[in-house]
């Protein structure tokens, strides 16, 4: 842009310089290329837009007398400016509405669907929910306190080798119990819960956790847990097994069987590895089943009074009563794979493809 130069800075002077500029202005909208965000920018913009500059030049040179009748003109031709900018970019819209051609084919608007892990978790969510339960939630980077020594894992657990574990680089500086790490079971959300809440408690708890695995058919380092946790008085094995033949029932049919074998898991005690009758065979023995009738589907367990005793500890360090006293309360706590389960629902044979983002795969399920 030129500006134009004002010989002296009277009316007659002022009028000219003025309407040259505002010529300008036209000028650059009427050009081939036309922006409006650019225009706006280099007439408008307040460090370095052409006003500015046009304000800077007339008004240092300019005597004190005419100051006044320079900023009345230049408030004018700033509302000259904003006026063709509205202007042509009304004009630019209308243009583009223009060329719109409505007969031409709209786009097809596909109707998405849920995936299927996330449509079996919420299905089983939704069992334990209409059972009373809470839903809890909680963070995949954990520390080390609530993903292992509140849940009685010794240091030497073989869990918390890093053949299993992803532990963040850069912990080595920390006590052992402030390291994080990718959860590896949602049971660290159980504790959350207890340092927060009194009992009674029932939560059921869905979420992504990471194990250090290699991937293949049936194993990926990434998959979906569902746990559950019930603390209260007179809370016994028989309420568990209750529950959790309720839930399979009401999950699969209420043909399924449930039954119960023990196990062994270091928060839990007595704990149980829970098994239902086959649901593609009725318990008659197919390949599915491994003709035994019976398919492995999740843990449970009365939960151990050291996981009551560290959580008592914990919320006595954070100021808080200890109200997990184990002479008045018990609880139960179980989990399941999710990845497993819909697997089985589904008929898949591979857990890859549920983490592959393979939109033939998933259109199955739409």
């Amino acid at each position: 842009m030129n500006i134009p130069e004002i010989k002296d800075f009277s009316e007659a002077s002022l009028d000219a310089a003025f309407a040259e500029v505002c010529h300008q202005a036209e000028a650059a909208v009427s050009a081939s290329g036309f922006d409006a965000e650019q225009f706006r920018l280099d007439w408008l913009g307040r460090k370095q837009g052409h006003l500015k500059a046009i304000s800077d030049a007339w008004l240092k040179a300019a005597p004190v007398e005419a100051k006044k009748l320079i900023g009345q003109r230049f408030n004018a031709l700033k509302e000259q400016i904003e006026g063709i900018l509205a202007s042509a970019s009304a004009g630019a819209t209308r243009v583009e509405v223009a060329e719109l051609d409505v007969s031409l084919p709209g786009s097809a608007q596909r109707i998405g669907a849920e995936h299927p892990l996330i449509k079996t978790q919420a299905e089983i969510v939704g069992v334990f929910q209409r059972m009373g339960y809470s839903v809890g939630l909680g963070p995949e980077v954990e520390n080390d306190f609530n993903n292992f020594e509140s849940l009685n894992f010794p240091p030497n657990h073989p869990a918390r080798d890093t053949q299993d574990t992803l532990v963040l680089a850069g912990q080595e500086g920390k006590p052992l119990r402030e390291r994080l790490l990718m959860r590896t079971h949602t049971s660290p959300v159980q504790i959350r819960t207890m340092l927060e809440q009194a009992p009674p408690l029932r939560i059921v708890i869905p979420g992504k956790v990471h194990r250090n695995e290699a991937a293949d058919a049936t194993h990926s380092p990434v998959f979906h847990q569902v746990e559950g946790l019930c603390v209260d008085t007179n809370i016994t094995f028989s309420d568990l097994k209750g529950t959790l033949d309720h839930a399979m029932k009401a999950f699969f049919g209420s043909a399924v069987k449930t039954r119960f074998f023990p196990s062994f898991f270091p928060f839990t005690e007595p704990s149980a590895d829970v098994q239902i009758s086959c649901i593609f065979c009725g318990g008659k023995g197919c390949r599915k089943c491994k003709h035994s009738g019976w398919i492995e589907l999740l843990g449970c367990g009365m939960v151990d009074p050291a996981v009551f005793e560290a959580v008592n500890a914990r919320r006595i360090e954070l100021g808080r009563e200890p109200v997990y006293d184990t002479a008045k309360i018990s609880g139960f706590a179980f989990g399941m794979g999710v990845d497993r389960i819909a697997m089985m629902k589904y008929g898949i044979s591979d857990i890859g493809l549920l983490y592959s983002g393979d939109m033939r795969f998933l259109e199955q399920f739409a």
